[in-house]
């Protein structure tokens, strides 16, 4: 028999903490006090677990239709998105802090741009002034030299008087923000749409039973109750510790990250209209990034393995220091600079949380897991799960589609991104030299994938798979493109210049033997929409977007050069608002990786043309860098000097 004041009718006054069960023969007489035990034979030990037996005063009572846990960018693009597509439900968010408070997690992804435009305030961030991030400049990989990657060619960029709108040059790049002032944006934005924001309110306890979460106790001695928990609380799990989600770390990455801020810091590059490109430098024991967040603030951080650190001499402050001395262009960016004084560390520790839903909760955001930083993913990866997690919840509560899966979805799409992001950073440190430890787990880190891999074939596996979770409908994955990628891994490990799997091919056919077909969902517009999509061992192929375009074409031709012709037509006429010509190179990345994962069988006829696709070492997004050559060279005596 279990405990449930709904099996009695009997009167229970409005103000009275009630902590005896009334359930016959359970019920011992009265607690001795306001803070003892109840006296049940069943419930006295777990009190403040079984939420439901207790009936609290109504002045200490908030009731909510969804109660989130932090209000960082998750908490808050989760808030924002529910209020806009769902304006009747309840929402409310706590925070323990007050804002505004630094935060790393700085530089970000172009996909957030749409997520802030879908959410409202694109031109609040903008408006803030923010540098606009136009890419990023490396020192990384087999090569010591500087390269460059950019989400869109330099020399196409046009500088546009600020603030901007948000045009088709502005969705193409992203921001570099100061999170003192963008996370205020988006919270004032959740307030703006009906949402409340509690800030110092910190969650004390969680009260739950049986997978199920039946209340919040804040510090303050209110009770929240809610129909849907979202913990946003970053890594610090508190709704994921409290339900005991288990967590995995699928990789060996164990790092630590030190970072201060400095004031009057020159940019490495500053092109016109505020662009710049955040630095991104190994030196041999770690890697320093380079980020400015608004006009005279850049943060400035160290990551190295955490061995590096536990085994050294040095604490956190004698380290910080050390590392940036070891990088000549760090200390003349910063020659007049000032620092704040402060050194903040933290672990960077890759992580995935087992499971991220139960029966009433979700997960979100760092919540959820972590990706290494040097991709710069963390704050898309958190807002774009948060804006699928508020999909899910207004679906819920719509009573729209079978709740098992929504939460199953949501929970399958977040742990398969996270985990490609882990896959793809554990790629990105054993290409470099400075983690040789990581060279043999490169076998390990392509296991899932099927693949037998070391850095020098990287490519291989990088057209293989993990590139259908990231954003549905296209191959893309942290930013890249599959060819963005693929010459991303040309640079890291020095290779030459790359001809497609497709092109060796001038006969192409659909081969779905054995594939099974399910509906997964497409987050559009505030409704999700139930798409199909073919599954065959670890391999999927979503009937949407892009790969929708291509199995169509390949319902009508076969030969190469007609299927081109039809990939351009689908191209041209099925995506709207972006350029036919890069339409039609996203139809041809997802034609080669269907290729490569045996979703088309392929042959070659003689005097039959062939689609010709090559990925150049230098193009015009990944490129040694220029700009900064001549400034890197007249400080190497220095460093040479110093040695």
């Amino acid at each position: 028999m279990t405990c449930d004041l709904s099996q009695t009718s009997l009167p229970i006054p409005e103000a009275m903490i009630v902590s005896d069960c009334p359930i016959p023969g359970n019920a011992q007489g009265p607690r001795s006090g306001p803070s003892g035990p109840p006296k049940c034979r069943l419930c006295r030990n777990a009190r403040l677990r079984y939420s439901r037996f207790f009936i609290v005063a109504r002045s200490e009572l908030m009731d909510l239709d969804v109660a989130i846990i932090g209000a960082g960018p998750g908490g808050t693009t989760c808030a924002a998105l529910i209020k806009k597509y769902l304006p009747r439900a309840e929402v409310g968010l706590f925070e323990r802090a007050h804002f505004p408070r630094e935060h790393i997690g700085e530089s970000q992804l172009p996909q957030i741009g749409y997520i802030l435009a879908e959410m409202g305030c694109w031109d609040a961030v903008e408006a803030a002034g923010f540098p606009i991030k136009i890419g990023a400049t490396y020192r990384w990989g087999n090569d010591s030299k500087l390269w460059d990657f950019e989400f869109t060619p330099a020399a196409d960029y046009v500088s546009e008087p600020r603030p901007r709108q948000f045009s088709d040059q502005a969705r193409q790049l992203a921001f570099q923000v100061d999170r003192r002032i963008y996370d205020q944006i988006l919270a004032a934005q959740a307030e703006q749409l009906g949402a409340t924001v509690h800030f110092g309110q910190a969650v004390r306890r969680v009260l739950s039973h049986d997978d199920e979460v039946h209340g919040l106790q804040l510090d303050n001695g209110k009770t929240i109750r809610a129909k849907w928990y979202i913990d946003a609380t970053g890594n610090s799990g508190l709704l994921r510790r409290a339900m005991q989600v288990g967590v995995s770390a699928p990789t060996k990455l164990q790092n630590v990250a030190f970072w201060d801020y400095w004031d009057d810091a020159d940019w490495a590059v500053r092109a016109t209209g505020d662009a710049t490109r955040v630095l991104v430098l190994s030196i041999g024991c770690g890697w320093i990034w380079f980020i400015p967040i608004n006009q005279t603030r850049t943060s400035i951080g160290f990551v190295c393995p955490a061995s590096f650190y536990r085994d050294g001499q040095r604490n956190a402050e004698e380290l910080y220091s050390w590392a940036l001395a070891q990088e000549p262009l760090i200390g003349s960016l910063t020659t007049r600079a000032r620092r704040s004084g402060e050194v903040q560390a933290t672990k960077d520790w890759s992580f995935l949380a087992d499971r991220l839903t139960g029966k009433n909760w979700m997960l979100v955001g760092e919540a959820a897991g972590f990706a290494d930083p040097i991709l710069a993913a963390g704050l898309t990866l958190t807002q774009t799960g948060a804006r699928e997690a508020a999909y899910t919840v207004v679906s819920l509560l719509r009573q729209e589609h079978e709740p098992r899966w929504l939460l199953q979805h949501y929970s399958d799409n977040q742990r398969a991104r996270i985990r490609q992001h882990i896959r793809f950073a554990d790629f990105w440190y054993s290409a470099n030299g400075a983690f040789t430890d990581l060279q043999d787990y490169t076998r390990e880190i392509a296991r899932d994938a099927g693949l037998d891999l070391n850095p020098q074939q990287a490519f291989q596996w990088l057209g293989t798979g993990g590139f259908t979770h990231d954003l549905l409908g296209q191959a893309v994955i942290g930013g890249f493109d599959l060819g963005g990628v693929r010459q991303l891994a040309q640079r890291l490990v020095n290779a030459d210049e790359n001809v497609w799997t497709l092109s060796h091919y001038n006969r192409f056919r659909l081969d779905l033997d054995g594939a099974v077909q399910e509906s997964i969902p497409a987050y559009i517009e505030g409704r999700i929409h139930a798409v199909p999509c073919l599954h065959r061992g670890p391999s999927r192929l979503p009937l949407v977007g892009a790969f929708l375009m291509v199995v169509k074409a390949l319902q009508k031709a076969e030969r190469a050069d007609q299927l081109l012709r039809h990939m351009r037509e689908q191209a041209q006429s099925q995506s709207a608002g972006i350029h036919p010509d890069l339409a039609l190179r996203q139809v041809l990345m997802c034609l080669e990786l269907l290729v490569n994962e045996s979703w088309v069988r392929c042959e070659h006829i003689a005097g039959e043309p062939c689609i010709v696709m090559r990925t150049p070492k230098e193009g015009g997004c990944i490129h040694s860098n220029i700009d900064l050559v001549d400034r890197i060279e007249a400080l190497t005596p220095r460093a040479e000097a110093r040695l």
